[in-house]
């Protein structure tokens, strides 16, 4: 099986993709990337009303992993993660809270953040912040790379 983060950015230095664009095609390589990892995907893009959304729901064992994911051309302005601000986490939060609430029970949960590098015409970088913050609103780890 040939895995998405395998091909090379679909566009080349001078047409750069639409912003939306760039992100749908970044979470379809952090999905590829986090199956080959071996996480089961159960949803991508959850969301329910307003509560925010989470882009990739997954897990790795026990474990339940949110993961957001955002993607850039390159690291110009910084680290892709950097754009997530307080209210994005909190948006997050919100959403995952949904997410185990519905299950009833406690889980093992941890959120997690795919940065994903898209330079034109060369295959992407994928960089996996594990547990990138709490769940939780009283923490707010700093984003450490694994």
């Amino acid at each position: 099986m040939r895995l998405l983060h395998n091909w090379n950015c679909p566009w080349a230095e001078q047409t750069p993709p639409r912003g939306g664009y760039l992100g749908e095609y970044g979470e379809l390589v952090a999905a590829s990337w986090l199956r080959a990892q071996g996480y089961k995907i159960l949803r991508q893009r959850f969301r329910m009303g307003h509560s925010g959304e989470v882009d990739i729901v997954c897990r790795k064992g026990d474990v339940l992993v949110f993961v957001e994911v955002k993607s850039a051309l390159h690291t110009g302005a910084g680290r892709p993660a950097r754009r997530i601000n307080e209210h994005k986490r909190k948006l997050l939060r919100r959403a995952a809270g949904l997410w185990l609430r519905r299950l009833g029970r406690e889980v093992p949960s941890r959120m997690d953040v795919v940065e994903v590098l898209l330079p034109p015409g060369r295959k992407p970088e994928v960089n996996h912040i594990v547990a990138a913050f709490s769940l939780r609103p009283t923490h707010s780890a700093a984003l450490t790379t694994s």
